[in-house]
């Protein structure tokens, strides 16, 4: 009896699973699934590499990557490099079963470049599709072969025959690619069926969806919200206004939580479609956000009825081993690196993206802008214009993410296709031209900071830059973004902007033996490089665009604990977040890179509304003025990292004070003569210029330490005049003094005098201490510091205690943690070559100590006693094409500096000095009528 029972329940489920099969839409891939996933094909490549012959690939791909064709970037035309026009063919077979020949059963092509004739056992499936970016299907029911083998054959051309399109799609700064590169599949569905449905979900929990079928048995539709696990949430009771080719429902949900960037609440919307009966016809599920966008004139972008600063970058849909030809996952990826930096927004440059970056933007909450790809002019013609806004939208209408469409970009805006996108959009976003000023809202491209917003003939307009602040190389995003970001905030109709861009662009030749190619400075503009690696530019936007906002604080004797902050989120209370403060000691150079924790407590954050400032405390132990910093991370409500803060507690003489000993044991012995003052000590032995009182040369134990001819004064207007000895009983001074100047040149009744001088004092322990005066100047712009020569051929890597692990410029300070970092030698160039972060070269700030790794155990330590300095570590190599500013040129003499001031960094479009007072080339050091202090020891 249990058998039978058993029986019929198994008959009784599988017929059930039938039916629900038989009233929902089934997908079968006939392509690979992602970059990661494909599935192999025959292949066809008529020039170029591994051409003239049939091969396999797979599918989906990008051809170039998998070695054949030519590789082309969109701005060959500008150096009449040649434009290659290959084309591919493609088969595959497959089977389909009987049972199919009952329902209807399409071909779907996420993405090929560029046009795609499709044939089905021989014959066409449809017209040939042009354009590279958009989702296409083709109805292929009556020409399949049920129960056996079907043959799928697709001719894809790289080069349009349409030219409008391959001047919007590949006359354009990025890379420019072939094939069948996003997935392809079947999808079936029941005879009568939907064939699409828009939503709109607003805010207040109104839904209105529309239903498009064909279905002569369809009368009527039931409406469902569910979780995203199908659990139901609400019935909806819809009302259904029918129309020849679509139903219109409209339906109140209750008690919903909104969708939005911060708190991207998503349910799932099922539709039944009914005939008369109320039997069910086909079932969809779509996930749906509820969210209402107004672009208010003269105001702002609002989202749910709150304004909203957008953090956003641009970014192209791309892996350096697949080309355009992606994944979820590397969606996923990019996604959460977005969100670290505190990212809100993303645009899509300049296409649409694959359908799971927009989910995944959907479910982990990024404001999208969504574009039609269209590149400068001439722009797209009209007729095929309007055929790919619809395949764009139709395609992403029901993203809750996508806020706004953007028609092209650059110019490349056809004023003929503005309206179409409002005829497939249910939500009725509104439209811009990014680089225009255009109805609301002014897109302006790359201002400077001068100019920024005020754009005088539009000044009422929404100011909305669609791209600023240009990565190429080290240059532009985090630096001139504090300068931005504090201008943005505080004017009202400043709404944010997007960085240009995400990531480098860098290729894997497959034709140059796998170098990695960014096509000289058209590519490597990225926050990331092309596999991913973070530049110093990610910390800074991490910091700057933080929406907890800590007013700048230096703990000093007389601390209070207490710190201002702002609320920066739009739909977050403060309280629901949370912060740990840690008040730490470091190790010194012989130790590891470790935190001592000495104490550890739960700061109570405020409640705070967005955009309300306020303050919160710091619990402050009995010993806390025995720790070396203060460490205050943030945590977001989804456990993720806002950013961590670190104050200094100590001076930097403070930390040093039991990291040096000056021993009097041992003997010390000076020998002069005309040239050289020659100090000896127990295992040391240091040469000094006896006319310049310049180190010449260091050896500890008989090996030669090459540090050398320092400390050359930068910044210094006098004259040297004379090299001093003294010997004293424990120690040996080498004294160098240049000319006296009055202190104060234009206080006719002061005659006080002032002199720069050096003083080196050698111990019979090998101890080795350098002072430095340097008379202080009001303003600025040549190098204020010391600095000495030692050979990069000989740097291993270093370890120090500073700010770190990236280097600075003065237009890009934020971003660091000040701890104990270690870094190995490298040789980036960022986004050229190399690909290795942090950089070991360049400028690191608040440094207390350095510990030079030598690669024949020739380095040394170098203790830094002052405040509020930097350390030179030898000179960056130049990238090829800076353009206007994305690179600093000029550094210090010498290889190993100490310097009070920076300089800032540029972007391609614009010098150091156009990004805001920060980048300024001059440096008020104001009326400090005291020298600059340098203060070192060295340990050989």
């Amino acid at each position: 009896m249990k058998r039978l029972f058993s029986l019929a329940l198994i008959i009784f489920f599988i017929f059930s699973s039938g039916l629900i099969a038989q009233n929902q839409t089934e997908i079968k891939y006939l392509s690979g699934t992602d970059k990661d996933n494909t599935a192999e094909w025959d292949f066809y490549c008529s020039d170029g590499m591994q051409s003239g012959k049939w091969a396999k690939i797979g599918v989906p791909s990008c051809w170039e990557l998998q070695g054949f064709g030519y590789y082309n970037y969109g701005r060959d035309f500008k150096i009449s490099k040649p434009y290659h026009k290959e084309y591919g063919l493609y088969k595959h077979t497959f089977q389909v079963p009987k049972d199919w020949k009952n329902r209807e059963v399409k071909i779907v092509f996420e993405g090929v470049m560029t046009d795609a004739e499709v044939k089905i056992n021989g014959k066409l499936a449809g017209a040939i599709h042009q354009g590279a970016f958009y989702e296409f299907k083709y109805v292929i029911t009556k020409l399949l072969n049920y129960g056996t083998e079907n043959l799928l054959e697709v001719k894809v051309n790289k080069w349009s025959a349409n030219e409008s399109i391959n001047f919007a799609e590949r006359n354009t700064d990025f890379w420019i690619f072939g094939g069948i590169y996003r997935p392809v599949y079947l999808e079936v569905m029941p005879k009568e069926h939907i064939e699409r449905v828009a939503i709109d979900a607003q805010a207040d929990g109104k839904i209105t969806a529309v239903v498009y079928t064909d279905s002569k048995k369809a009368a009527s539709a039931n409406v469902e919200l569910q979780d995203l696990k199908g659990n139901k949430v609400q019935d909806l009771d819809a009302t259904v206004n029918k129309q020849e080719d679509k139903m219109t429902l409209t339906a109140k949900a209750s008690n919903i939580k909104t969708w939005n960037a911060e708190k991207p609440n998503l349910y799932q919307l099922q539709i039944d479609l009914l005939d008369k009966k109320g039997n069910k016809l086909h079932s969809i599920s779509k996930r749906i956000g509820f969210r209402t966008v107004e672009i208010r004139e003269s105001d702002g972008i609002y989202v749910n009825g709150k304004q909203i600063k957008f953090k956003g970058v641009n970014r192209h849909s791309f892996h350096p081993e697949s080309g355009r030809t992606a994944s979820k996952a590397l969606s996923i990826e990019h996604v959460k690196m977005m969100k670290d930096m505190n990212m809100n927004a993303v645009r899509m440059s300049h296409y649409p993206p694959d359908v799971h970056f927009l989910d995944v933007c959907d479910s982990l909450g990024l404001f999208v802008l969504d574009e039609l790809c269209t590149w400068h002019t001439p722009y797209l013609d009209t007729k095929v214009g309007k055929k790919l806004i619809k395949e764009l939208v139709v395609r992403d209408v029901n993203h809750p993410s996508i806020l706004i469409w953007d028609n092209g970009n650059e110019t490349g805006w056809n004023l003929k296709l503005d309206d179409e996108f409002a005829k497939w959009d249910i939500q009725k976003r509104e439209v811009i031209h990014p680089w225009n000023s255009f109805k609301k809202i002014n897109t302006m491209h790359y201002p400077d900071y001068y100019m920024f917003a005020f754009d005088a003939p539009v000044k009422d307009k929404i100011y909305f830059p669609t791209e600023f602040l240009h990565g190429l190389y080290d240059g532009g995003h985090g630096a001139g973004l504090d300068d931005y970001w504090n201008q943005i905030w505080n004017m009202p109709l400043a709404t944010g902007g997007f960085l240009w861009d995400f990531a480098d662009e860098g290729v894997v030749r497959t034709d140059k033996g796998g170098i990695i190619d960014v096509d000289g400075n058209h590519a490597p503009d990225g926050i990331v490089g092309p596999y991913g690696e973070k530049e110093g530019s990610y910390f800074t936007i991490k910091e700057v665009w933080s929406p907890i906002y800590i007013a700048d604080r230096y703990i000093r004797e007389d601390f209070s604990g207490i710190f201002n902050v702002e609320n920066r989120y739009h739909f977050t209370n403060l309280n629901e977040c949370t912060m740990t403060a840690q008040w730490v000691n470091f190790n010194g150079p012989e130790g590891n890179t470790d935190v001592k924790v000495l104490s550890e407590s739960q700061v109570e954050l405020p409640v705070l509304s967005p955009g309300a400032k306020g303050n919160f405390s710091v619990n402050k132990p009995t010993n806390w003025k025995s720790a070396d910093a203060l460490f205050l991370k943030a945590t977001d409500m989804h456990g993720m990292e806002i950013f961590t803060w670190t104050y200094p507690v100590k001076t930097p003489k403070q930390i040093n004070s039991d990291k040096v000993s000056y021993s009097k044991d041992g003997t010390i012995e000076t020998v002069s003569s005309e040239e050289l003052i020659t100090v000896s000590t127990g295992d040391s032995e240091f040469k000094f210029s006896a006319k310049t009182g310049l180190l010449k040369e260091v050896k500890k134990n008989g090996r030669l330490i090459p540090l050398k001819d320092g400390p050359i004064m930068l910044g210094s207007k006098s004259k040297f005049e004379t090299v001093k000895v003294n010997t004293l009983d424990d120690k040996v001074e080498i004294i160098g003094l240049f000319n006296k100047r009055k202190k104060y040149y234009d206080w006719k009744d002061n005659n006080e005098m002032t002199q720069d001088f050096f003083i080196w004092t050698v111990y019979p322990n090998g101890i080795l201490d350098l002072k430095v005066e340097l008379r202080n100047q009001k303003i600025v712009e040549d190098y204020m510091g010391i600095t000495f020569s030692f050979p990069e051929e000989e740097v291993k890597g270093m370890k120090w205690l500073g700010d770190g692990p990236y280097r600075v410029w003065r237009n890009r300070m934020k971003g660091t943690q000040f701890k104990v970092w270690e870094n190995d030698y490298n040789n980036t160039v960022t986004g050229e070559s190399g690909w290795v972060y942090p950089e070991f070269k360049g400028f690191f700030s608040s440094v207390n100590w350095v510990k030079l790794r030598g690669k024949k155990e020739n380095g040394f330590t170098a203790y830094c006693h002052s405040d509020l300095t930097f350390l030179r570590m030898l000179t960056p190599e130049q990238p090829a094409e800076p353009m206007r500013g994305a690179t600093v040129a000029e550094f210090p003499k010498g290889d190993i500096s100490f310097v009070k001031n920076i300089p800032a960094m540029g972007t391609k479009f614009m010098p150091a000095t156009a990004s805001g007072p920060q980048g300024s080339a001059k440096n008020y050091f104001g009326n400090v009528d005291e020298p600059l202090v340098f203060e070192l020891t060295f340990e050989f």
